[in-house]
């Protein structure tokens, strides 16, 4: 296996990946804050930890990847009241939306998968100790994070402090001693979801829970954190802060690994300009290895843009790939040196893909040995995991008989030269979806 390197945003260089314990590696990865469907934004972030997990358990003996919820924000609170729902319904049933849409996309689950909602005592004993090591202070119902007693802070953004503050959308209140101060715990009202706690009824501040739950789950350091390049600051830097000031003998996160951000056919996506597409808006026209393919055909590191186009491609080099495999037996096969290299690299999945590509070439020229290893390669990518029969034709059904027999008297009319009847016959069945590919063993079909 060749050697890992990872791209650490606070290093801002891509450098060999050593595991704090090579007998187990800890990732943390933030969740979704579930008040909604997930979008394929949304999805990039976990289709990076997703690839990066696969290759960290092929390589180590023990993986802890934990990716937590976050179920307890101003945004759900507001979504529920605009329902009409209680909290508690808004965040089960976006949750379990959330769940079935990463299966459907082969995103394996993580070991833990940690509630903000869960861990409110663990935030409120992260609190108080930063209140303790005088880096935190209570004021007007709040506890705020002191930024000027963190000398370190912005390291990793790779900004100092005054920039941050005035490149943020920073709350303006009385309250704070510093305008880039944070909030560790806010009071709540009664329509507010709240707990008890030493400065009065409150709920946490986003950036504590986070803490609080790697802390719990992974210990005062472990190897990797990752998420969208839009939590770099200030999410990841308020976490870095207070985990580090709780714990200055720790490391908190050693590597931090964050994925660029994505574009919808060149636009930014947004509610505003129509192009906000979830995963289901995206699954309801193509297969999900198609967007698989698609977000894993750009580096995680380059801004990535969706398009129909680029969609409708992607599912054309599966149909490649997936008659590569159907052109005979396809053996057992170790994952190919090449696909570990690329994957090695930085997660180099735009690499691994075109080997995958070579690998095919191979196949469909007879080579079944490398069927086997295009299999075993894409694995790695969690692609190809469909029969090749399904993924063409899709389940099997009392429909597909009745395609057979359409086709066998269109071959029927081709032998009697009758070929209007086979043409007709032809655009009858393209008129339901079914495309055919005629070969020299016979006609083949699959669904558009």
């Amino acid at each position: 296996m060749p050697h890992l390197s990872l791209h650490d945003s606070q290093r801002r260089a891509t450098v060999p990946f050593t595991p704090l314990d090579p007998e187990h590696v800890k990732v943390y990865y933030c969740g979704p804050t579930v008040y909604d469907l997930a979008h394929i934004g949304n999805l990039r972030a976990m289709l990076t930890a997703d690839v990066l997990v696969r290759l960290l358990r092929f390589t180590y003996p023990r993986v802890t990847f934990v990716r937590n919820i976050t179920d307890v924000d101003d945004k759900i609170t507001a979504r529920a009241h605009a329902n009409g729902e209680d909290i508690a319904t808004l965040t089960a049933r976006t949750t379990e939306e959330f769940h079935a849409d990463l299966a459907a996309m082969n995103v394996l689950p993580p070991d833990i998968e940690p509630r903000a909602t869960h861990n409110i005592a663990e935030m409120q004993v992260l609190i108080s100790r930063l209140i303790e090591n005088g880096h935190a202070y209570a004021a007007d119902g709040h506890v705020l994070f002191s930024v000027a007693s963190f000398p370190s802070y912005g390291a990793l953004s790779g900004r100092d402090p005054e920039e941050l503050v005035a490149g943020a959308r920073v709350e303006v209140a009385t309250y704070k001693k510093d305008p880039g101060d944070f909030v560790l715990w806010k009071p709540s009202g009664q329509d507010q979801p709240g707990w008890e706690s030493p400065w009065g009824r409150g709920r946490p501040g986003w950036h504590i829970e986070c803490s609080a739950m790697s802390h719990r789950y992974l210990g005062e350091s472990f190897d990797i954190h990752g998420g969208g390049s839009d939590l770099l600051f200030p999410h990841h830097e308020n976490e870095r802060a207070q985990s580090l000031c709780c714990f200055p003998q720790g490391k908190f996160a050693n590597y931090w690994v964050h994925n660029a951000m994505l574009l919808v056919e060149g636009e930014k996506m947004s509610k505003s300009l129509g192009n906000f597409l979830t995963i289901r808006d995206v699954l309801a026209q193509a297969p999900a290895e198609a967007l698989r393919l698609l977000l894993l055909g750009a580096h995680y590191r380059s801004t990535l843009n969706y398009t129909v186009a680029g969609l409708q491609d992607a599912r054309k080099t599966l149909d490649r790939f997936y008659r590569a495999l159907a052109a005979g037996p396809v053996p057992q096969a170790s994952v190919p040196q090449t696909v570990l290299a690329a994957l090695a690299d930085d997660l180099n999945t735009p690499l691994a893909i075109a080997e995958l590509h070579v690998l095919a070439s191979q196949a469909l020229a007879g080579d079944r040995a490398a069927a086997g290893a295009l299999k075993a390669g894409a694995g790695m990518l969690g692609l190809l995991q469909e029969d090749p029969e399904v993924w063409f034709k899709g389940e099997a059904s009392e429909e597909d008989a009745a395609i057979d027999a359409l086709i066998a008297e269109r071959l029927a009319a081709k032998k009697a030269r009758d070929f209007a009847k086979a043409d007709a016959l032809r655009d009858q069945l393209q008129a339901q979806g079914i495309v055919l590919e005629d070969t020299k063993e016979g006609t083949n079909w699959r669904r558009a």
